[in-house]
């Protein structure tokens, strides 16, 4: 076994003991209260800000059986081929630009739940049938808006051109 030099000894024991007492400094006691932040605000007072793009859960009927199944992606819907969902606010706090953008291009004919659950949906009205009236168009133009990738934009966007000729 190695012999180290007395004063090599010393800075070593000291170090370890500076190592000992710096953890030991900064561990919590049984006696800190980890309900309250670093200023000594209890969280409690804290008051959240700022904003966050609004967020929907669709929830579907499975065929006629009476059950429904959850999704969190609208493309997951497409994918089981579902055309009865409903919709609900999972987070957020605000629409997005794309979300208001949408909205507005309805002029009042459908609100952001209504282009949320419509976007959900695949292989019936409106994605697979034609613009037969104003409002059928309003409905058209948010859509294309709020839900771009949708597997069936083509022929929304078809029937909107035809509508508008």
């Amino acid at each position: 076994m190695p012999v180290l030099p007395r004063t090599a000894l010393v800075s070593l024991v000291a170090a370890l003991a500076a190592a000992v007492l710096t953890l030991t400094a900064c561990s919590s006691s049984p006696a800190d209260d980890p309900t309250e932040s670093f200023d000594g605000t209890p969280p409690s007072s804290v008051v959240a800000s700022g904003t966050a793009p609004i967020v929907f859960a669709f929830v579907c009927a499975v065929g006629g059986s009476g059950e429904e199944q959850t999704y969190t992606t609208a493309s997951a819907v497409w994918q089981d081929h579902r055309t009865d969902c409903s919709v609900e606010r999972i987070t957020g706090t605000e629409p997005s630009a794309q979300q208001r953008s949408a909205v507005a291009a309805t002029s009042g004919v459908a609100d952001l739940e209504t282009l949320a659950r419509a976007c959900a949906v695949s292989g019936t009205a409106p994605w697979t049938t034609p613009v037969a009236s104003r409002d059928d168009a309003l409905l058209a133009a948010g859509l294309e808006r709020y839900c771009p990738g949708h597997p069936e934009i083509g022929h929304l966007r078809a029937a909107l051109a035809a509508w508008q000729d």
